[in-house]
């Protein structure tokens, strides 16, 4: 079902059904009610829409701002209801039975609308795959790669277990995809590798159905000879709601998993190469942040990043609660993991290169790039900093990595590209 979520005739489709069926359920009442219980009904539904909004904001721990269709449309769920509550005597039992679906499609307009704000979930299909747990197409296991050499036009998403050995850190089953050129013998060819990190609220399948990172890969593969580099799309958070940075910390070891125990295994399984040089990470929003992290830290495991609509260091909202949230109260471990203090602290890096990419809409995401960048060239990182079209959405960090991917394929030393 691919049919877009994000704008087009299905979107507006449910809206418009979610409202005629809450006019149906309380439009053709009788005048009493309308005047007297019907305002008592829709300012009940006003007050409690707020008080869960002020709710929401202040105990959920929120820091991104909230789309205004998530409290609009959640309000529709509650009037309907309260409409079921104060006009129940005397109502026809259609009228009644109207709610339910009226609250179903409010609440999928409300949830929705994240969507469309965040570009998670491009089309049904990409929904229903993902939170089906549906396999992605060209999915194989490791026991069905065994069997597989040849030439192919498209390269395949082998679905992976890493150990958690140096780490510990439980996390969710990741995705490597490997190029067309790495099937055409039975001798793997030692490529380079690319650690693919989404955002904060993410699965690591978010850069394949969202990213259209696999599509974008083959696409750059095809332009040359079937090469391109490894993509390995990891789990940074161990759970949707688990906002990690990427750090160790009270939320669990998730730098460690990047650095200690990704690697080895891509290496070990898939005859990746082992040096440093060879090997990038690159990221959307938290994931970008990520990538400039991992790389200032650790030039001996990462030498290149893609940073796309990044900020300017881990966060979770203001200093104090960063600190609390992120390193369970300890400031030397945040000053460590901030990358301007990092940069201002470390000797001049050595072939160790940096993409950021944001669209013109973002406008926080354009000033840390800036700040970022001026700190990395002075450190001796080469840089490129583009700033294309969009908001901070998932189709703009997709277009910042098809934008980015030669230069990245350049630098990390991809046969046929030349840096």
């Amino acid at each position: 079902m691919n049919v877009s979520l994000l704008d087009g005739w299905f979107p507006w489709t449910v809206q418009a059904a979610a409202l005629a069926l809450l006019l149906a359920t309380a439009a053709r009442r009788e005048r009493a009610w309308l005047r007297r219980r019907g305002p008592i009904a829709l300012g009940t539904a006003l007050a409690l829409t707020a008080a869960g909004a002020v709710a929401v904001l202040t105990l959920g721990g929120i820091t991104d701002p909230v789309p205004f269709g998530v409290w609009l449309w959640s309000g529709v769920a509650v009037a309907a209801l309260c409409v079921l509550g104060f006009g129940w005597r005397g109502a026809r039992w259609w009228r009644r039975a109207l709610v339910a679906p009226t609250v179903l499609l409010a609440l999928f307009c409300a949830a929705n609308s994240v969507n469309i704000a965040t570009g998670y979930y491009p089309t049904l299909d990409d929904a229903i795959g993902e939170l089906g747990g549906q396999p992605l197409p060209e999915q194989i296991t490791l026991d069905e790669l065994k069997s597989i050499h040849g030439r192919t036009g498209t390269g395949r998403i082998v679905q992976v277990d890493i150990p958690d050995t140096a780490s510990g850190f439980a996390h969710r089953q990741e995705l490597v995809y490997l190029p067309p050129a790495w099937f055409r013998s039975q001798t793997r060819p030692k490529l380079p590798v690319l650690e693919m990190i989404g955002g904060e609220f993410a699965a690591p399948d978010n850069w394949i159905r969202s990213g259209n990172a696999v599509k974008t890969a083959d696409a750059f593969a095809a332009r040359h000879n079937g090469f391109a580099p490894i993509l390995v799309f990891v789990d940074a958070t161990g759970g949707f709601r688990v906002d990690t940075e990427c750090v160790d910390g009270p939320h669990g070891q998730a730098e460690s998993h990047l650095l200690k125990d990704v690697p080895p295994f891509v290496q070990k399984t898939f005859n990746a190469a082992t040096d440093p040089h060879k090997w990038g990470v690159a990221g959307w929003s938290m994931g970008g942040t990520c990538a400039v992290d991992l790389t200032v830290e650790h030039p001996n495991v990462f030498t290149h990043f893609g940073d796309f609509s990044g900020d300017k260091g881990p966060s979770t909202g203001d200093k104090d609660h960063t600190v609390q949230e992120l390193y369970g109260g300890d400031a030397a471990a945040w000053a460590a993991h901030d990358p301007l203090t990092a940069l201002a602290h470390h000797p001049k890096y050595q072939g160790v290169s940096g993409y950021f990419a944001q669209g013109d809409e973002e406008h926080g995401q354009i000033d840390s790039a800036r700040a970022l960048e001026a700190a990395a060239r002075k450190d001796g990182i080469r840089t490129v900093n583009v700033v294309g079209s969009g908001r901070h959405t998932w189709q703009t960090g997709a277009a910042s990595f098809a934008q980015a991917l030669p230069w990245l394929a350049q630098q990390l030393g991809v046969p046929g590209t030349h840096a």
